[in-house]
């Protein structure tokens, strides 16, 4: 269980990203029932930081031994053109030795490479280095263009708000989907861009923000028990497939049918977490049809069966 956050900094910090795992894991929300984690910001060594935004310095509170009693490292973005601290390599590569997990925003990727964390595995960084990254890491398998990537105990991000989506992502995989759904709220963002969605968007919001869906995307989420396939929502936008196809993947950010899953499989979270329906009759309300169908798209999306997810989250 998510109990210790301790974010990285370092000289030359990218201010947004470290203030994307402040915002993120830092603040008490407990009077909106978010449990409420112990967070520290610790850095190499104590005194002012210089940071990539000239105007400001930044100083942290805790030295790099605080990483020993973190379940969660996150480590933010840093100029590319700015040498790794080896003693910030050396303690992350301990960290996640001794259990812990560590979560990257965009360059952050860079110093999980040098602490031998991306051998093997998949990942991603902000789209302007992911060449740099499998050049430098020739066995890290790079993944380019999407948000992030969950390798377990390894999650990368790409730039900027890709990171909050990760955080949100970490919230739902610890405490569930009502938790992370409430951080969303209060951070004012979506609460679920999935991992595999391209950075590439023309609109940065999805859900809501695509001026020309949006009317269609709130009223899939009134049916989702309905027939959602692509030539029923092209007659409702009054497109044909292909121009309907092309135009939602351009505003959207990913296919119809990549959309409606994601959604019938949020609700479905809700479902197991806030009613004690079972499997058959959420699957059919989501629009799953049958609970085979639910647990494969379920499994996929999150890793675990409906009911695994049931036992672990259920209200």
């Amino acid at each position: 269980m998510l109990r210790d956050v301790v974010a990285l900094a370092y000289p030359g910090i990218a201010p947004f990203e470290l203030s994307v795992l402040c915002e993120a894991f830092g603040l008490d929300r407990s009077d909106d029932g978010v449990p409420r984690l112990s967070f520290a910001v610790c850095s190499p060594e104590r005194g002012p930081m210089p940071t990539t935004v000239p105007g400001f310095s930044i100083m942290a509170d805790d030295d790099l031994d605080r990483l020993a009693e973190a379940d969660l490292v996150g480590v933010p973005a840093l100029p590319r053109e700015a040498p790794l601290d080896p003693r910030v390599v050396e303690a992350v590569a301990a960290a996640h030795a001794r259990g812990a997990r560590i979560l990257s925003v965009c360059s952050g990727a860079f110093v999980l490479g040098a602490a031998g964390l991306l051998d093997g595995r998949e990942c991603t960084t902000h789209w302007k280095y992911t060449d740099e990254l499998q050049r430098l890491h020739p066995t890290a398998r790079v993944v380019p263009e999407v948000l992030y990537v969950d390798a377990g105990s390894v999650v990368t991000s790409a730039g900027t708000a890709a990171g909050l989506d990760a955080c949100l992502h970490v919230w739902r995989q610890e405490f569930g989907s009502a938790v992370a759904a409430m951080v969303a709220r209060r951070m004012v963002v979506p609460p679920q861009r999935d991992g595999g969605q391209a950075q590439f968007i023309a609109r940065p919001v999805p859900d809501r923000a695509a001026d020309t869906f949006a009317p269609l995307l709130a009223w899939i989420e009134e049916h989702l028990d309905d027939d959602l396939g692509v030539e029923v929502l092209a007659r409702r936008a009054h497109m044909s497939p292909r121009t309907f196809a092309r135009r939602f993947r351009e505003e959207v950010g990913t296919t119809p049918h990549a959309w409606v899953t994601a959604a019938r499989v949020r609700v479905a979270e809700e479902f197991l977490e806030r009613s004690d329906l079972t499997i058959d009759l959420i699957a059919s309300r989501v629009g799953f049809g049958t609970a085979a169908a639910l647990r494969q798209h379920f499994t996929r999306a999150r890793g675990v069966s409906p009911q695994a997810y049931r036992r672990q989250f259920a209200c």
